[in-house]
């Protein structure tokens, strides 16, 4: 059950920070997936809407990882090992049989189910260097939306957490093509890529909000030891830091509604599951102890008579 870990906002700076202890409870309003390690394995796990025992859903000796619910609310898509290299596995939300989205040799993971839920957009390997593609689901086709080749160092460029904007258009993912990491978008009929992130701070592991205007990422300046949760309004170009908690803190997501983000944090030790909600800033542990736990990623509401593909 989600135990009580107050904060206190710092309204101008739009800091979170840790402030005296209050009382009471805010339940999860949704199902929370994201993967933990216990006993040295790391699978998928579900903190239940409403509170109660968080639920195991993948029970495997491979590595289960990376979750993201399909936007109507009734799949489950994640990155696994299991078939010897990281390939993109899907099961019913509640848990149940897996299978793989497409099979072969290479790396596919870090997948985003679209809006639709007809594409999926994903990293992968399969033609050496890392890329962007877009899965139709329909025809199996697979199209390179960004290759980035070579960063600045020689070396092949790094991309991370592709995610859909509501309407389907964008994709917002980072890059170490440039100097470290960046936040970019990129028009999916067009291909045309705009960064978004300061250069001097980069950022990575960016997602979108419900209504598509902001961005919520991961900003760690190159010299930094720590990291900070950072909002970006896509209208004027305004940051706004969400968490600046000691420690290192991953893996943003807002939910449903947009009035509050999960995101994992080192700020006890080994990372763990938080909610914060943007109002206030008071915050809540979510996943149990112990166990490193990362990747939360909200269940949608269902969308009745919605087609799951």
């Amino acid at each position: 059950m989600a135990t009580w870990a107050p904060v206190v906002a710092a309204a101008l700076l739009g800091v979170a920070r840790f402030g005296e202890t209050g009382s009471g409870e805010d339940p999860l309003r949704w199902d929370l997936a994201y993967d933990r390690v216990v006993a040295g394995r790391r699978d998928l796990y579900l903190a239940p809407a409403g509170g109660g025992p968080e639920r195991r859903l993948t029970n495997d000796a491979a590595a289960d990882m990376l979750p993201r619910f399909s936007r109507d609310g009734r799949r489950l898509v994640f990155s696994s090992d299991r078939s010897g290299t990281y390939q993109l596995w899907e099961m019913p939300a509640g848990g149940g049989d897996a299978g793989r989205i497409r099979a072969n040799q290479s790396t596919d993971w870090q997948a985003d189910d679209s809006p639709d839920g007809q594409r999926v957009a994903l990293l992968s390997k399969v033609e050496g260097a890392e890329a962007l593609y877009v899965l139709d689901r329909g025809s199996g086709h697979a199209r390179a939306l960004v290759r980035h080749g070579r960063n600045l160092k020689g070396r092949r460029a790094v991309l991370g957490n592709p995610h859909w904007s509501p309407e389907g258009q964008r994709i917002v993912f980072s890059s170490n093509v440039s100097l470290g990491h960046q936040i970019y978008l990129v028009d999916v009929a067009t291909g045309r890529e705009t960064q978004i992130s300061p250069t001097t701070s980069g950022g990575c592991e960016p997602r979108f909000s419900p209504d598509g205007r902001k961005v919520v990422y991961v900003s760690r300046r190159l010299w930094r030891v720590k990291s900070r949760i950072v909002e970006h309004d896509l209208e004027n170009g305004r940051e706004r830091v969400l968490v600046d908690w000691e420690g290192l803190n991953y893996d943003p997501v807002y939910s449903p509604d947009g009035t509050e983000i999960a995101f994992a944090s080192t700020r006890d030790g080994a990372f763990a599951i938080y909610r914060l909600r943007l109002s206030d800033g008071r915050s809540w542990r979510v996943s149990p102890g112990p166990g490193e736990a990362r990747n939360p990623d909200y269940r949608p509401p269902a969308r009745p008579g919605r087609l799951t593909g």
